[in-house]
């Protein structure tokens, strides 16, 4: 039995399905200060699910190209500065407020990165178009990281059919205007009969749903560009919520939205 298969919290933060803003497609809102990286109340087992993912499914999990190390060593140095008062830093040894330690640069930066902080983190270089890089993605809504690595923007949102062809020109003009002072979020949202964190899909695979499945699942992703090597973060922090934990109105929002994103 998977000791990780249930992590929920007791309440969502936001319902994208309930404000227009977030609704709608792409659904880009400024993050306000210092609230680019979030923890919660599952801090510890999420946290602790990923340690777990990545030791026992590193490859289905982790991929990097060399090329990103330097974006990479970008990010851990700019997710060490963002570290919150709960962490304890100590030379390259960080104590995260669960009790575990990360002894940072004996794994790939994102890694290191990745072990520190709620968030699954996807780093973005343009070639002819941003690519996929550099990730860490132990909690996937219903996409695999071997099929999404190295493609370009087009390709990681081919199965998304409301991802045209003016809106991945609007996608990418974005991702070329984000200013590394300001960060970026949307949210998405999906209901899963399994409130399991890992989810991998398979393009071409049909995702089943019995009735309209007992649990909520909501992405805060948000983007931030590093500065000197010009990359995007693609960070995704997991809500998973028991579909009777929503208030009586977010519950029939829910049911009345046509599509999931």
């Amino acid at each position: 039995m998977n000791p990780f298969a249930r992590i929920c919290q007791t309440r969502l933060p936001f319902t994208p399905w309930m404000a227009e803003k977030t609704r709608r497609l792409p659904g880009i809102q400024p993050v306000a200060a210092g609230e680019w990286l979030l923890r919660d109340e599952v801090f510890a087992q999420q946290m602790a699910y990923r340690d777990h993912l990545l030791a026992t499914r590193r490859e289905a999990v982790f991929r990097a190209a060399p090329e990103s190390l330097p974006a990479q060593q970008e990010l851990l140095e700019l997710v060490l500065a963002e570290l919150d008062t709960g962490y304890d830093i100590n030379g390259r040894c960080v104590r995260r407020p669960d009790g575990i330690s990360v002894e940072t640069g004996d794994d790939a930066p994102v890694v290191d990165a990745a072990r520190l902080v709620q968030e699954d983190l996807l780093i973005l270089e343009e070639r002819q178009e941003y690519a996929l890089t550099a990730a860490v993605l132990c909690f996937p809504a219903s996409w695999t990281l071997e099929e999404k690595f190295l493609r370009g923007l087009v390709g990681i949102h081919g199965p998304v059919d409301e991802y045209d062809a003016d809106m991945a020109k609007r996608v990418g003009r974005m991702f070329t205007a984000i200013r590394p002072e300001q960060p970026l979020w949307r949210a998405n949202f999906l209901r899963y009969d399994d409130p399991d964190l890992h989810q991998p899909r398979r393009e071409g695979d049909e995702r089943t749903l019995s009735g309209n499945g007992g649990f909520v699942r909501v992405e805060r992703q948000t983007l931030r560009k590093l500065p000197a090597s010009d990359a995007v973060v693609f960070g995704i922090h997991t809500y998973v919520v028991a579909l009777d934990a929503l208030e009586v109105a977010e519950r029939d929002g829910l049911q009345r939205t046509p599509a999931e994103r």
